[in-house]
């Protein structure tokens, strides 16, 4: 038996779940058990591969664990874009292809979650109003977003470019030179899409929250240990992202990550007006290390997303968080001067899984053993295509877009610690200083 010594602790500071209703968790294991297959992680993959074992074996006895709340892991954490689109894509017919294999795939991924919505009536905030790409000055354009619409081309995807003038107009800030516009993403409250899909799992599937999985012997036979219970299976599918390494699984590839968000009080009705009485919208940067992801919400609120660093023990100290916050109110007040007044309610941080080469986690990696993690930022759809697609591997089913997958590659080495440690962070505050013009 491997023991897993590590386990996500999050806290209570998330700004989306404290939007919603109270509700009572679902009980964890107690006893032990046997199933046909168990899915541990309740993220998008993982409540992907459960709906997806769920739909093509109906009668299967399928188990799904997670060490927290629905909602209140790195799922319910993100700035709540579902994106379709690649960051980048090259010129060659090579990175082409592969830029086209993964629209299909977050494509796939954004049509299962919206079938989930529209089926269950999630109420999550589900909109479909695209994105916008910013700059926040003529280097980041230029180098950024120019090269962003010859993709865009080469990709035969529609786009809009829109000037400083009318990006403050959609936007209601003056901050950025240009943006692009694209119409493919869903905007959303990830708590709450979270929650509702773990609600609404197939009748043969069952959910165990804040049930952490402690021990686990994955080689011939499946047996998983719970604090008070076991399970015996006949195949898993992890999706615990950079916690695979603990199960050990892609050992030395994969890289977790801390990214702090901020939102909002709601704004009045003189502060609407006075940001232009817009549209809700979302933003991500030119530069994501020195840029911020920004949302106007359904119910009038601003969501800052900033300062994303190198975290493998998942830990953040209650001082660290509360500077973060301060740095996001000073980013907020000074792209918005005209809503003096307004203050962050929330400030809390998510784990996110990266590898160096931006491939991720997929496939078998055991005889009865499948991956669905490190979804590099991007879990929202994509994270929900790979977890369906494992379920579809793990059952020896066929589908096109598993070979899509696959076209990504596979997380590639980084160095050992503290090396790694050095390394990670060196290029992390070259990248900040070399592109601070886009802060």
């Amino acid at each position: 038996m491997t023991r897993i010594t590590l386990l996500p602790k999050d806290d209570r500071t998330n700004g989306w779940s404290a939007l919603l209703p109270s509700r009572q968790a679902k009980p964890s294991l107690s006893g032990d058990i046997v199933a046909d297959f168990v899915v541990i992680g309740a993220g998008y993959a993982g409540l992907g591969a459960a709906r997806r074992l769920g739909e093509l074996r109906p009668h299967a006895k399928i188990v799904v664990f997670d060490a927290q709340e629905l909602g209140e892991g790195a799922s319910g954490r993100n700035s709540g874009f579902a994106i379709d689109l690649p960051h980048n894509v090259g010129s060659s017919l090579e990175e082409l292809a592969k830029g086209k294999a993964y629209m299909r795939l977050a494509r796939a991924g954004i049509a299962s979650l919206r079938d989930s919505v529209q089926r269950h009536g999630i109420e999550c905030d589900w909109s479909e109003q695209g994105k916008y790409h910013t700059a926040s000055s003529e280097r980041g354009a230029e180098e950024i977003l120019l090269p962003t619409v010859e993709e865009l081309k080469r990709l035969n995807e529609p786009y809009e470019w829109l000037d400083a003038g009318k990006t403050a107009k959609r936007l209601g800030t003056s901050h950025f030179v240009a943006s692009v516009y694209t119409p493919g993403t869903a905007l959303l409250n990830p708590a709450a899409i979270n929650r509702g899909l773990g609600e609404n799992l197939p009748e043969n599937v069952t959910l165990y929250e804040n049930c952490p999985v402690l021990e686990a012997d994955l080689g011939t036979t499946i047996s998983l240990k719970t604090a008070h219970g076991s399970v015996r299976a006949q195949k898993v599918i992890l999706a615990v992202n950079g916690l695979a390494m603990r199960f050990g699984f892609w050992k030395g590839r994969l890289l977790n990550f801390a990214a702090h968000a901020s939102l909002s009080r709601r704004l009045t009705a003189a502060e609407q007006a006075a940001l232009g009485n817009i549209a809700p919208w979302g933003s991500t940067p030119a530069n994501a290390f020195a840029g911020i992801t920004m949302r106007y919400t359904n119910d009038h609120r601003i969501l800052i997303r900033q300062n994303i660093h190198f975290c493998p023990s998942l830990r953040q100290s209650d001082e660290r968080r509360a500077r973060v916050g301060a740095e996001h109110q000073r980013l907020f007040d000074d792209r918005f001067p005209m809503l003096k007044g307004v203050t962050m309610e929330r400030t809390w941080t998510g784990y996110i899984c990266l590898s160096r080469n931006g491939a991720p986690g997929f496939g078998q990696v055991a005889p009865n053993v499948w991956s669905a993690v490190c979804q590099n930022a991007v879990g929202v759809a994509k994270g929900t295509i790979s977890g369906r697609l494992a379920a579809a591997m793990a059952l020896g089913e066929d589908d096109p877009l598993i070979a899509d997958m696959i076209s990504l590659g596979t997380p590639a080495p980084v160095p050992p610690r503290p090396l790694l440690d050095i390394g990670v962070r060196a290029r992390f505050a070259y990248e900040i200083f070399r592109n601070r013009h886009e802060a």
